[in-house]
């Protein structure tokens, strides 16, 4: 365990002192890379992301994905120290990225090491360091997901504290366009866009979907932005507006889409439907060796990988994820050392 230990506070220090930003991580992909070659692990790479397999990886056997990202926002404008420096004090690790998600990513990898020579395992293991998690990007995980082969449940490592998020929400960001028809405002000719638009944000603003969520409870959806008109005696012949969808596990994202459609008058056309909401049942094995070990469940807020996955996955990581994306980010060692402890020992109840 010590020596995990060792490698995997190394390695995080290798990849703080080397930037990787979102599209920009090729350097801390070679190090991940050369740490698994070192230690006689061939790898696999596409883009930024680096895989590997068990040593007796069994194709009849199913397939557990541990998956954590190696991008990074970029330092905002709080640092008081070096953002890329890994200098330890007082038991802190800090450095840019160091707890989103370096510390679950080497924490991963050690517990890939530990299980990697074991033989009869009743699971393979899977382990992939991934880019572009930051900005939800085509070439992450949902590059190479075609080339993992078939995967039955993953692990997502992120800074939870090391208790155990089940749930995460979706995301759906929708732009909404109301026709009317223009005309002369002292003579009230027209149709107005933006009278016509009310409704629909009334809509949003009151709808409950029928379904909720256990965890999360009803789906939110909130109107941000909003434009129309030219001038100040010209009726708008149309008014355009954006809604935030926070989807829950109750639903799909393209059946929230449906229902939104078939109430509004708007053209309503979404920037993307990819970040679903994702979750994983309290009885799956790898959850219930959390909860055997003392591990909490909650549904997290924030997005991760998760939404990219079309299988049962956990979030579940050391750290804390309101570190993330702080000034002067930082994960304590201790952290690290209970993250590999607990990844171990809740992966031990189901592979061997």
């Amino acid at each position: 365990m010590q020596h995990l230990l060792e490698d995997s506070i190394s390695l995080l220090k290798q990849l703080i002192k080397t930037p990787s930003f979102s599209k920009e991580e090729k350097e801390t992909g070679d190090l991940i890379a050369h740490f698994f070659n070192a230690r006689n692990i061939s790898t696999h790479r596409k883009g930024n992301n680096i895989w590997a397999y068990n040593k007796f990886y069994d194709p009849e056997k199913p397939t557990i994905l541990l998956n954590s990202h190696h991008d990074t926002v970029k330092p905002n404008t709080g640092y008081g120290r070096d953002p890329f420096l890994a200098e330890i004090i007082d038991g802190k690790l800090f450095g840019l990225g160091s707890n989103d998600a370096g510390g679950a990513l080497v924490s991963l990898i050690a517990t890939f090491l530990h299980f990697y020579t074991l033989k009869q395992l009743k699971y393979n293991i899977c382990i992939a360091a991934t880019a572009e998690e930051e900005i939800s990007g085509r070439g992450g995980i949902e590059l190479i997901l075609p080339a993992l082969g078939k995967l039955n449940f993953a692990i997502v490592g992120e800074p939870t504290l090391m208790q155990l998020a089940i749930a995460e929400r979706g995301l759906m960001v929708l732009d909404c366009t109301v026709k009317g028809r223009s005309g002369h405002a002292a003579r009230n000719e027209g149709e107005n866009a933006i009278y016509k638009a009310m409704k629909d944000i009334a809509w949003f603003r009151s709808y409950r979907f029928l379904k909720e969520s256990n965890i999360f409870g009803p789906i939110s959806m909130n109107v941000t932005m909003i434009n129309a008109g030219s001038q100040h005696n010209v009726i708008p012949a149309t008014c355009s507006y954006v809604v935030d969808v926070r989807v829950t596990d109750a639903y799909q994202n393209h059946e929230v889409l449906d229902i939104i459609r078939e109430h509004v008058e708007a053209d309503v056309q979404p920037r993307s439907t990819r970040l679903s909401p994702s979750s994983i049942p309290v009885d799956h094995p790898i959850v219930k060796a959390g909860l055997a070990l003392g591990r909490a469940t909650y549904g997290s807020p924030t997005m991760s990988d998760q939404a990219l996955l079309n299988i049962p996955s956990l979030k579940l990581g050391p750290g804390d994820s309101a570190r993330s994306h702080s000034a002067d980010e930082f994960i304590y060692i201790r952290e690290i050392e209970e993250g590999i402890s607990i990844y171990i020992d809740m992966l031990t109840q189901v592979v061997v």
